[in-house]
């Protein structure tokens, strides 16, 4: 059995949710579980990377302090990457128990804000603990809440190996009804990719200066467009098509160099290529002439320029890794 200690808190040396997790980890360590520890706030640079340790997880403690207002930003931090990079099948089977020790009030409400986070992704709940603690040196003089906050981690052993079942969760349902967050259909593997990327300062801040140097590049292009060029586009988009069964779409480029967005309509072995506009489009892709180039010069894929931060989209993710199938760009 494995289980992770997340530890949202600011590690200051008087925290007492430090001693509720040294000493839930040393009893789960007698009961020869394996237990890792991760402290979000030496991480902070790569925290979107950290939901990738769920991997072989069988339980996670979710350890955080209230100090002046809520469970603090590192946790939150935490979460917003495990709904947007977690892997949600993974997280399903995962239990979870919450620790949160308030030096002010409201230890309860972090408390309750955490399970319902992890219950809304998806996850499995454990009771927890939580309290209020002026003083450290008296949580660690009191043999009484010790005792308590032993049994706090063997209750959550016996939970996770006995694979205790739970009555489901309204605000599952809840989620399923209101939730405005569009899910794009990644593999766990592409969610990791992209999580990597997201995480890389550098990268990013790179990828920020290369786009804002190609529009510089061509914005004088945009009041001249150049009609060969847009010739080019659609004779090589006739050329390399290679219809693939099954495939309908329309797709709608925003290059940013063209005055009117370039359609794609694929309709099974039929394609029609033109500049203007439609009312409809499954596929909204944003992109630049060079990027362009680089695909129809076989440089890069559809997908490979939107994992690169080069292309953005908007729409059914399977039909824009579908264009690496119908268009064929051969060096």
């Amino acid at each position: 059995m494995k289980i992770n200690i997340y530890y949202g808190g600011r590690g200051l040396i008087n925290d007492p949710t430090l001693y509720v997790i040294n000493k839930m980890q040393e009893v789960l360590e007698e009961l020869r579980v394996t237990v890792m520890r991760y402290n979000l706030y030496e991480m902070k640079n790569s925290i979107a990377t950290v939901p990738q340790t769920l991997k072989d997880a069988d339980g996670i403690i979710l350890a955080s302090t209230v100090e002046w207002h809520g469970i603090g930003g590192y946790m939150h931090q935490f979460l917003d990457s495990c709904w947007l990079y977690g892997d949600k099948e993974k997280i399903s089977r995962i239990y979870m128990c919450p620790v949160v020790m308030s030096t002010t009030y409201g230890e309860r409400e972090g408390k309750l804000d955490m399970s319902v986070a992890w219950e809304i992704l998806g996850g499995l709940p454990c009771s927890g603990i939580c309290g209020y603690i002026a003083d450290t040196v008296n949580l660690e003089m009191s043999k009484d809440l010790t005792r308590l906050i032993e049994k706090t981690a063997e209750n959550m052993y016996r939970t996770v190996s006995q694979k205790i079942c739970s009555f489901p969760a309204s605000n599952q349902v809840i989620k399923q009804m209101v939730s405005v967050t569009k899910n794009i259909d990644l593999t766990p593997q592409e969610s990791e990719q992209l999580s990597q990327y997201v995480s890389d300062e550098h990268y990013v801040q790179r990828q920020k200066e290369d786009i804002q140097e190609l529009t510089n590049l061509f914005r004088g292009m945009l009041e001249n467009p150049d009609s060969q060029e847009d010739n080019n586009y659609l004779e090589s988009f006739r050329n390399h098509f290679r219809p693939s069964p099954g495939i309908r779409a329309m797709y709608r480029f925003h290059i940013e160099e063209k005055d009117k967005p370039f359609i794609l309509e694929v309709n099974g072995p039929q394609l029609n290529c033109y500049y203007g506009n439609t009312t409809r489009a499954d596929v909204e892709i944003k992109v630049n002439g060079k990027t362009m180039n680089d695909i129809m010069s076989a440089r890069m894929s559809f997908q490979r320029a939107f994992m690169s931060g080069n292309m953005k989209m908007k729409g059914d993710f399977k039909l824009l890794r579908a264009l690496d199938q119908i268009f064929i760009f051969e060096d």
